[in-house]
């Protein structure tokens, strides 16, 4: 397939307002991809050259994007420069340009989209002493042959803004009406992705061996399980009578998501965050104590990392912990923080898928094959029968200096990629308030007025996450709880993903200054959740009743949660259930 003719779609998909019109365009177009090339169209369409979890990064910088502009189309990069601030859009600067070539080619070479793929992979994986200068060239080469609309969505893709507002549920939709006629096997589509977390791998498998062979899907080493998530409940007596008056209870640890993918025999260690980063680098500790501490041949286990004082044995606050994720000085931070993990669950081991064993069999292997003495040791649990015990186990964690508890069902299978009752976490909160923090996303803004004018920002615009319909609903405004440097820094990082309109998956009645993509999920704490008819989380259409809101928020993180992807955000699901949890006694009440 052409990337002329994909970038065609790309232009109808940036023009709808509509989700559903997204998924019949890129349905459309995933059908007349070949077999050996829709797993690279949907990594492109993705805005990646690969599954996000590979960590493939392009590497070009606007400056070099702007020399290969000049340089492709004969214009000076001054031109180029102008033209970029003219237009405020990188990839319209090189339509422009392109559209305009002074000197073309003899012979234009057609780009197809394994050619793209390719090209993009060279230049990302081009490094060392002139590398910048090689980058250019190359990327010289595919805009000389370029059309202007091709060049619009190459130099973006260079860049890492393409940004088609489809979202991975979006495209499996895409995906399941191109090989079926219908939306309906979404959720085979959805389950296979949630336990290799690669959509191009999901759409290859699709097209050559059609649904039967997606759902022979299996676990594999080094393809991270997209992680499993807690549900709320306000009592301990709730939470027992949901899990049939017998459950496990264990302390919930206010640290890093952890899952180690570990394969002793070749000495190979990956490590993988809650959103699916590689953070083996940054947590070499932990990869070290895992090629010594386990006791198996290959293995997935998934926990939690915390910095300890060695001196105290005492967890240290998320804030300190926090720092051990950064990319450089990490021999350091790792003496001065060192981590534990504590291991809670077991996914696959030695060739076998645990995912489907009920969760008393995945702790007890777990138990066997981790020796639980070094820097991997256990989650801290109980198994409960008693609604007193829970609320004793529940304190005794929080005077410890942790979040709480989760419960899990005994019998129930690891349920990747889903907000269940299989799990349930309880949190301290107290009558009559909201005390639990929301993981919201940014959908727009505010310009300032008075003192904060000067910044060009006044507030912003969030939403939560509807999981069901794949949109973000919005649930507040946000004004409160930001220090000069946050407003510098939401000002310039939300001018560069500006909309000109609602983005297609966003619901919302009210209308910000600016609209941007659902790209940045901040933590907000807020007094309540209240009714309101003016946003529309949790609002059916045509129902009379109104939506949700929060009273009082404001902004209780340094900035953004960059573990977290928008669709990682609060659901509306949650909000409605925190809703009802409000009037209800609570654990500290």
């Amino acid at each position: 397939m052409l990337f002329d003719e994909v970038s065609k779609y790309y232009e109808k998909l940036e023009a709808t307002s509509s989700r559903l019109s997204m998924v019949d365009i890129l349905s459309e177009m995933l059908s007349k991809s070949d077999k050996g090339e829709i797993k690279n169209l949907v990594y492109i369409t993705q805005g990646v050259l690969a599954p996000p979890f590979a960590g493939v990064q392009i590497g070009i910088a606007e400056k070099f994007a702007q020399s290969a502009i000049a340089t492709a189309s004969g214009f000076s990069k001054e031109d180029v420069v102008a033209e970029y601030r003219k237009l405020g859009d990188m990839g319209l600067a090189a339509e422009h340009f392109v559209s305009r070539m002074k000197l073309r080619p003899m012979a234009k070479t057609q780009l197809g989209i394994n050619h793209i793929s390719e090209s993009m992979l060279k230049i990302a994986h081009t490094s060392g002493t002139g590398s910048q200068e090689m980058k250019i060239r190359m990327m010289v080469q595919l805009l000389a042959s370029s059309t202007p609309l091709e060049a619009r969505y190459l130099t973006r893709l260079s860049l890492g803004t393409l940004r088609l507002g489809a979202g991975d549920a979006t495209i499996m939709e895409a995906l399941s009406k191109m090989a079926t006629g219908k939306r309906d096997a979404k959720a085979v589509l959805e389950s296979a992705y949630n336990i290799c977390s690669d959509l191009g791998r999901v759409a290859e498998i699709l097209a050559e061996k059609g649904i039967t062979g997606v759902e022979r899907l299996k676990v594999s080493l080094f393809s991270p399980i997209r992680p499993a998530l807690a549900e709320r409940l306000p009592t301990a007596e709730e939470i027992l009578e949901r899990m049939g008056g017998k459950c496990a209870v264990e302390a919930k640890y206010d640290g890093f998501r952890v899952q180690a993918h570990v394969n002793v025999k070749e000495k190979k260690v990956e490590l993988f965050s809650r959103n699916l980063e590689n953070t083996t680098l940054m947590f070499p500790d932990i990869a070290k104590a895992a090629l010594t501490e386990i006791d198996a041949k290959e293995a997935i286990l998934e926990g939690e990392a915390l910095s300890y004082d060695d001196a105290t044995g005492e967890f240290r606050p998320f804030q300190e912990t926090i720092q051990r994720k950064r990319k450089h000085g990490i021999a350091e931070k790792s003496a001065e923080f060192p981590l534990r993990m504590f291991a809670f669950d077991l996914m696959y081991l030695d060739g076998e898928d645990y995912l489907h064993k009920p969760y008393s069999e995945r702790r007890k292997t777990l138990e066997k094959v981790v020796n639980g003495k070094g820097t991997i040791r256990f989650s801290d649990r109980i198994i409960a029968t008693d609604a007193k015990e829970i609320d004793k186990y529940f304190e005794d964690a929080v005077e410890r200096g942790l979040e709480g508890i989760v419960a899990k069902d005994l019998g129930a299978p690891y349920i990747a990629g889903a907000r269940k009752f299989s799990w349930i976490k309880l949190k301290r909160s107290y009558r009559g308030e909201l005390s639990d923090t929301l993981d919201l996303v940014i959908i727009g803004y505010y310009l300032g007025r008075g003192q904060r004018a000067e910044f060009g920002f006044g507030g912003l615009l969030c939403a939560v996450y509807n999981d069901k319909k794949d949109v973000f609903e919005t649930i507040t405004r946000v004004g409160t709880g930001f220090t000069e440097k946050n407003m510098k820094d939401f000002s310039e990082m939300l001018k560069k993903i500006r909309k000109d309109k609602k983005p297609a998956r966003v619901e919302a009645e009210i209308e910000p200054n600016f609209w941007v993509e659902p790209r940045y999920v901040i933590t907000v704490k807020a007094d309540e959740i209240t009714k309101s008819p003016m946003h529309t989380c949790g609002k059916e259409p045509g129902s009379g009743n109104p939506g949700y809101a929060l009273r009082f928020p404001r902004l209780v993180s340094d900035g953004i949660r960059e573990d977290k992807s928008p669709e990682d955000a609060t659901s509306t699901q949650e909000i409605l259930e925190m809703y009802k949890m409000q009037k209800k006694v609570k654990i500290g009440s």
